[in-house]
């Protein structure tokens, strides 16, 4: 990738698993406590979605990208992104539902959850314990490198 690409979303919500399935990595993932540029990825804690006080520095950082995962939790009950959040900024956002596989898993409400906040983006849904969906979401990043 010659572009970052910046991961977002709340609390618990998959990124870290995402993340270390879009690189292959098998350790067990863990909580992010700050900003973190791993390669052609910037990865940011929960906390900076989940609090308004931290939008700042997500639109900030941002700026280090050249597009915008926002994450969303099929398994969660309520939407921890603002509508139109995406529109904040100013490269394109792509949404990614994880957690498919759970038992809990409601792909539908996830994907209307993240409708409300991305609008008509792409949005993949994914599973980084399958990896469902990770080879997909891979080569439409490497895509955007071409453009």
């Amino acid at each position: 990738m010659k572009k970052r690409v910046m991961i977002i979303g709340a609390i618990e919500a998959g990124k870290s698993s995402l993340v270390k399935a879009l690189f292959n990595d098998e350790q067990p993932a863990r909580k992010t406590q700050a900003l973190e540029f791993r390669d052609w990825l910037i990865d940011t804690p929960g906390e900076y979605s989940e609090n308004p006080m931290y939008y700042r520095t997500l639109m900030a950082t941002s700026l280090e990208a050249g597009a915008i995962l926002m994450v969303q939790d099929a398994t969660r009950e309520r939407n921890y992104f603002p509508p139109g959040f995406s529109s904040g900024f100013p490269q394109p956002c792509i949404g990614v539902i994880t957690k498919i596989d759970h038992p809990a898993a409601n792909v539908a409400r996830a994907e209307a959850f993240l409708r409300q906040s991305i609008g008509n983006a792409v949005i993949f849904p994914t599973s980084a314990y399958t990896k469902e969906g990770i080879p997909e979401l891979m080569e439409h990043l490497k895509s955007l490198e071409t453009r």
